[in-house]
């Protein structure tokens, strides 16, 4: 009786599909399901595509050309002509806060992509060869995450100079380790499947293996890694123009606007105060997004 059943169940669910009365759900709409129940989550992508609008279309909403010195405005109040005050050389917080924006995400984004590639890479190799491959590849994973992140930023930015594309090498170098070990995790556990083995036996090359049936199916793990790597790289680069390793004046970033305010922090408060709290709202809403990205995309919670 109860093998027939569950036949029964199988034919009625059957015949729903072909008649249309249900939907078919595949893994990525039943987590977009998941997604949209976590309104908190919801809530902080509205804020991330707000901020990446805001990054965008900077020139066109920014009052102000960001590095315009406006010496009769130096250190002023906020006021109608300059809404969050001026700084040191006349010119406007608000500006120079909206372009931060740009270059605070870009720098994020830019390292989280170098740091994938790297550790997609270099775990998917380690995973799925094993042996002495394996071991080489933990090794250089254990030297590079023997050091402290911040003092190993620094280091590498001290060799290789300030700059821009020095920030992303720097930032993707740091924390690509982290993706590398999940990534060799994931392929260790997949090269085992059927499937694998199915195309090892048809003649697949180990290059088609990993990069057709391995890599895919770590893509959900590689998501989240990058959507809560972003907020590491914002705060890292954020460190490191305060120290003033980072992205240099006139070029406006939260981090050296937040270390040009220090001295003039007791009488205008507002010029320091402002970038930490984007810098916190812009964390804050990528790691409970990327907590709820995870949830949804976690295999076990399947209704």
């Amino acid at each position: 009786m109860k093998i027939l059943s569950i036949f029964t169940k199988q034919r009625k669910f059957e015949e729903q599909l072909l008649k249309g009365e249900m939907e078919y759900s595949s893994y990525y709409k039943d987590s977009f399901k998941r997604l949209k129940k976590n309104k908190a989550a919801l809530f902080c992508l509205g804020v991330i595509f707000f901020l990446i609008l805001l990054a965008l279309f900077a020139p066109v909403v920014s009052p102000y050309d960001p590095t315009y010195q406006d010496y009769a405005s130096v250190l002023a109040p906020p006021s109608s002509k300059h809404l969050l005050g001026a700084d040191e050389y006349g010119r406007d917080i608000l500006s120079r806060l909206i372009h931060g924006t740009r270059v605070s995400l870009s720098i994020g984004i830019l390292a989280q992509i170098l740091a994938s590639v790297i550790g997609i890479t270099l775990g998917a190799i380690a995973g799925y060869f094993g042996g002495a491959v394996d071991t080489l590849i933990s090794r250089i994973m254990e030297i590079f995450a023997a050091f402290p992140d911040l003092l190993f930023a620094m280091a590498i930015m001290t060799f290789m100079g300030q700059g821009l594309q020095n920030l992303f090498i720097a930032l993707g170098l740091l924390t690509w380790v982290r993706t590398a070990r999940l990534i060799r995790g994931s392929v260790m556990q997949l090269k085992e499947k059927e499937y694998v083995e199915a195309s090892k036996a048809s003649g697949g090359t180990s290059f088609r293996i990993i990069t057709k049936h391995l890599i895919p199916n770590c893509l959900s793990t590689v998501i989240v890694l990058v959507t809560l790597g972003i907020p590491n790289a914002i705060m890292y680069e954020a460190s490191l123009s305060f120290l003033g390793l980072g992205i240099q004046p006139p070029t406006p970033s939260w981090g050296n606007m937040i270390s040009s305010a220090q001295s003039f922090i007791s009488f205008l408060p507002v010029y320091s105060i402002v970038p930490g709290i984007a810098i916190m709202v812009t964390v804050v809403a990528f790691n409970i997004f990327g907590d709820g990205l995870r949830d949804a995309l976690d295999p076990k919670l399947r209704a």
